[in-house]
């Protein structure tokens, strides 16, 4: 809520593109550059410790811009700076929380309980850009920060009541060994190399339906507020009701089958996306593009949690993130432009049949 809040307050401070470009770097370069430290981390220390300090590291950055607001020294550098604090705090509890579930939860029962967290995520996705603009509307700025801090407050004293204990015994090897070591592990081990493969080439080819949406509705449908709106609870209602889903079968009997047929199924939807022939169309297609990639991510993240030793998951979800943030935001730099000199058809058309493509291979890897 806090991070939808500081957006648009910088938004409607300065109007100001060139702010968003540096709020973007400010969420997104931290991420890149402190994902394999990360992964280190959580496979070196106790991962419950390293949550609640990330927490508390967040907390305490927030807490000094709201009492540097209240002083009257209010400063765009400041919100960008507390920006990147976050984006730091998240790469750290990203591969440290999936690294955690395998000690709390007994194996058959990962696929569910990833059901479950695939819904909570899509429920906050509906519901916090909402509150984030209640926030900022009514106890303003400050007071969003407030929040921030009472509710990281909230998550510590949760997780201080959680048993965790510590997977193995801290190496004595520098960091930069350690993501050297998580680096062979990955391409010596043949299902994961490929994974990482795929993931790398689906985030690829996926960015445009995950960043262009807006602009191909507003060319192609019009540019009413109500259609963007409509837009993202379609999407969220769909991950939800796949999260659900998820949470109520359990399990998948062949995780690599189901995590190709979701990036074919993606890139089947996405195409047809782009070449739909009214806002309705559009609609229902985006609705079951949602509805594959919660079984997506629960597929590849519960086929993760079982391969891979405690002692190196840290590391694993690290590389995961790092792909993720880094190969986003270079490939949005190719299709913004891009997306001035040809259709918005075109590109959807072609990066979603590379998509299914990739899919396909991954698919027939996994069978030989």
């Amino acid at each position: 809520m806090v991070g939808f809040a500081v957006i648009w307050y910088i938004t409607l401070e300065t109007s100001s593109g060139v702010w968003m470009m540096l709020a973007m770097l400010c969420n997104l370069v931290p991420q890149v550059l402190v994902s394999l430290f990360a992964g280190v981390w959580a496979d070196r220390h106790n991962r419950k410790h390293l949550i609640i300090l990330a927490d508390g590291f967040v907390a305490m950055a927030t807490l000094s811009l709201a009492v540097s607001f209240l002083l009257g020294f209010r400063r765009m550098e400041l919100m960008l700076i507390v920006l990147a604090v976050r984006a730091v705090g998240a790469s750290v509890q990203v591969p440290t929380v999936n690294a955690i579930y395998p000690q709390l939860v007994p194996e058959e029962r990962l696929t569910k309980v990833q059901g479950i967290n695939q819904t909570i995520g899509s429920v906050s996705a509906l519901v916090t850009p909402a509150i984030g603009g209640l926030l900022l509307g009514t106890v303003g700025i400050v007071g969003a920060f407030f929040v921030d801090i009472v509710t990281a407050a909230i998550a510590i004293a949760i997780m201080s009541s959680i048993r965790v204990g510590q997977p193995s015994v801290p190496s004595a090897k520098s960091v930069w060994k350690e993501i050297g070591a998580g680096i062979l592990y990955l391409r010596g081990h043949t299902q994961l190399r490929r994974l990482m493969i795929c993931l790398l080439f689906l985030f690829l080819f996926v960015t445009p339906a995950f960043t262009l949406n807006p602009l191909l509705i507003e060319r192609n449908f019009g540019n009413e507020v109500w259609r963007l709106t409509v837009h993202e609870i379609v999407w969220s209602s769909a991950m939800i009701a796949s999260g659900v889903f998820i949470s109520i079968k359990g399990k998948f009997r062949d995780k690599q089958r189901t995590i190709a047929l979701c990036i074919v199924g993606s890139g089947v939807t996405f195409a047809l996306m782009g070449m739909s022939w009214n806002f309705i169309s559009f609609l229902v297609f985006l609705g079951v593009a949602g509805l594959f990639w919660p079984v997506f991510s629960t597929a590849q993240t519960v086929l993760i949690q079982e391969t891979v030793p405690p002692e190196m998951l840290g590391r694993v979800f690290s590389v995961i993130q790092l792909i993720m943030t880094g190969t986003v935001p270079i490939a949005i730099l190719f299709y913004g432009p891009l997306a001035d000199v040809v259709q918005m058809k075109l590109i959807y058309l072609i990066s979603s049949a590379l998509l299914a493509v990739v899919g396909v291979i991954y698919g027939l890897s996994e069978r030989k």
